[in-house]
């Protein structure tokens, strides 16, 4: 007796579609591609006079994004929703696609929140968080009495 798909001797049903259809992820979210939130990866670089954060986020547009401070944050989202559709003589194809992510980070005493800049190019948003500019302390001597 042959075991089906190597699960055992019934076959499930998932196990059944992918013996016909011979794909491994058909009930995949990514074979849909209907990624509702996805986390992209992050640098961040401690430069002497800013912060550096690259954001890695191909194939989305400078206007989906939305970057702001607020209460000590920054917080950095976008949102993407496409739909295609596919008509012939006898049927209609749609198709969706949705994607978003929301990433948020607690800014440091040092950075100056008024002068943060962000561009997007080749897939990487980068931003600058410029640091705030302190006086180095000159000595001061203290007369004892």
């Amino acid at each position: 007796m042959k075991k089906a798909n190597g699960t055992g001797l019934v076959p499930t049903f998932k196990s059944w579609m992918e013996d016909f259809w011979g794909a491994d992820n058909v009930f995949a979210d990514d074979f849909f591609r209907l990624r509702k939130n996805w986390m992209p990866a992050v640098n961040i670089k401690d430069e002497k006079n800013s912060f550096e954060i690259d954001l890695a986020a191909p194939g989305l547009k400078k206007d989906d994004f939305t970057v702001k401070v607020e209460n000590g944050m920054l917080c950095i989202s976008a949102e993407k929703e496409e739909s295609k559709e596919e008509a012939e003589a006898d049927y209609t194809r749609k198709e969706f696609s949705y994607r978003s992510f929301e990433r948020s980070f607690a800014l440091p005493e040092n950075v100056d929140a008024e002068h943060i800049s962000a561009k997007y190019a080749d897939g990487i948003l980068k931003l600058v968080l410029k640091k705030l500019v302190t006086k180095a302390e000159t000595p001061k001597k203290i007369k004892v009495g």
